[in-house]
């Protein structure tokens, strides 16, 4: 190919799906991402059809963090042929690695269900890919240090710190042509708990930029404020606080805001479980890199900031009135508890369209889980400045910090109504020209 060229082949129209293919001199192709569709039915067929082109052409792939919209893709994009290396920091090896394991779990452990009881369409039911999948796909992982540059298929790569989640980071690729693209992965904010705030950005040719947040301003205070109450709410009429914690990463923060508010006597010292394989290992190497004094971590963390002695693992849930009970469970854990109307389900950060958290935020009167409508007389209180991403405010001030404003900017990673906020705010107050590319677009470099 005598071209450079970029293709939107998932993030684009969706805050899902993250996977942006480059086509380089040399027969050289480099997918920024691999990431899982989520929500909606139509998005996630799209996991199950055949690649658009044949993984076994692509050259390598660089995975910004751990999160499934960005790595639980892998083992299928294996599976179908690809057999070059995935380039990452060494703690989002690990997190992916974990997350890829529970995901097939969960994934497997669906399609028992549904063969037992018969609820889905399709028999037999199967899972999208189970544990060898995953193994083969992390056998391809190669951990590469953030700030360290190495060569790749006719480029140079570097990883800097983004500051979303432990080991996650924005990807600089300066190919030999002369050209440098960037994409942002997923940003963190200023004000992470856990985390320093992303490494500034030295300049561009060509920009990707999440819009998860493009259009909303994150609130603490606020946030703080409705998490106590609703927390003390629950414990006052004898009920159980569910948060779903359905990344690799969640439960730290979740304990570290828990933390900090029975520190300041703004909860009722209630029993808080962990029933989440994922979020106790992940806390394992999150515990790793604070005994390590990691750079990427904020100074003064101690084991005790996400492991206090009154977090406990989750036995026999049934027992425990009031508590709070983080979990990665799923459907047969909301099956049982969303018609307590003693119950709160917290929604902590961003729910996508489609997802069932997004259906209970909107307000859903009932959801429809393993074949059959389950009534929803739970309290329902939505947290989304409970996220570790940027908001729109503060992702402007990241692309604020370039050395030079690039020749383009391709909002990308977000709902439509969020992408073109942003997309505009970037054209009002920076003065750049940005846009926000259709779902399988491609466009010379």
């Amino acid at each position: 190919m005598s071209s450079s060229s970029l293709t939107f082949l998932g993030g684009a129209g969706t805050v899902t799906g993250s996977r942006f293919l480059l086509d380089l001199p040399g027969d050289t192709r480099i997918l920024l991402e691999c990431g899982l569709f989520q929500g909606s039915r139509e998005l996630r067929r799209r996991n199950w059809a055949a690649f658009p082109i044949p993984p076994s052409t692509i050259s390598a792939v660089v995975l910004s963090h751990a999160h499934l919209d960005h790595c639980g893709y892998l083992p299928v994009l294996v599976r179908q042929g690809f057999g070059g290396a995935v380039h990452t920091t060494p703690r989002t090896a690990e997190l992916t690695a974990i997350a890829l394991r529970e995901n097939a779990r969960l994934m497997v452990d669906e399609a028992d269900h549904a063969n037992a009881v018969g609820w889905s369409v399709h028999d037999p039911a199967l899972p999208l890919y189970d544990d060898e999948d995953v193994t083969r796909a992390l056998a391809r992982l190669v951990p590469v240090e953030h700030d360290t540059p190495v060569r790749l298929h006719g480029a140079r790569l570097s990883l800097h710190r983004a500051g979303h989640i432990l080991g996650s980071s924005w990807t600089q690729l300066v190919l030999d042509a002369g050209k440098t693209i960037v994409h942002s992965g997923d940003l963190g904010r200023s004000v992470h708990p856990l985390l320093q705030p992303p490494v500034p950005l030295p300049g561009a040719d060509v920009l990707l930029v999440e819009s998860t947040y493009g259009d909303r301003r994150h609130d603490d205070n606020a946030t703080l404020d409705d998490l106590a109450k609703a927390v003390t709410r629950t414990a006052d009429r004898g009920g159980r606080v569910l948060i779903p914690a359905l990344a690799a990463d969640q439960i730290e923060v979740i304990v570290y805001r828990l933390r900090e508010l029975r520190q300041a006597g703004r909860i009722p010292e209630i029993p808080v479980y962990a029933d989440s394989p994922m979020g106790l290992a992940a806390r394992n190497v999150h515990l790793d890199a604070i005994a390590a004094r990691e750079a990427e971590l904020r100074p003064g963390l101690t084991r005790d900031t996400i492991d206090p002695s009154w977090v406990r693992e989750l036995t026999v849930a049934e027992e425990y009135h009031p508590c709070v009970i983080v979990s990665a469970s799923g459907g047969r854990v909301l099956h049982h508890l969303l018609p307590d109307p003693r119950m709160t389900v917290l929604i902590a950060g961003f729910a996508a369209l489609g997802t069932r958290a997004r259906d209970l935020a909107d307000g859903a009167t009932s959801l429809k889980i393993h074949g059959r409508y389950v009534p929803v007389r739970a309290e329902i209180v939505s947290l989304p400045g409970l996220s570790a991403h940027a908001d729109a405010a503060d992702t402007i001030a990241w692309l604020s910090t370039a050395a030079r404003p690039p020749a383009v900017t391709y909002v990308v990673h977000g709902e439509p109504d969020a992408a073109r906020a942003l997309r505009d705010r970037i054209h009002d107050q920076l003065g750049w020209h940005a846009v926000v590319p259709r779902p399988d677009e491609r466009v010379l470099l």
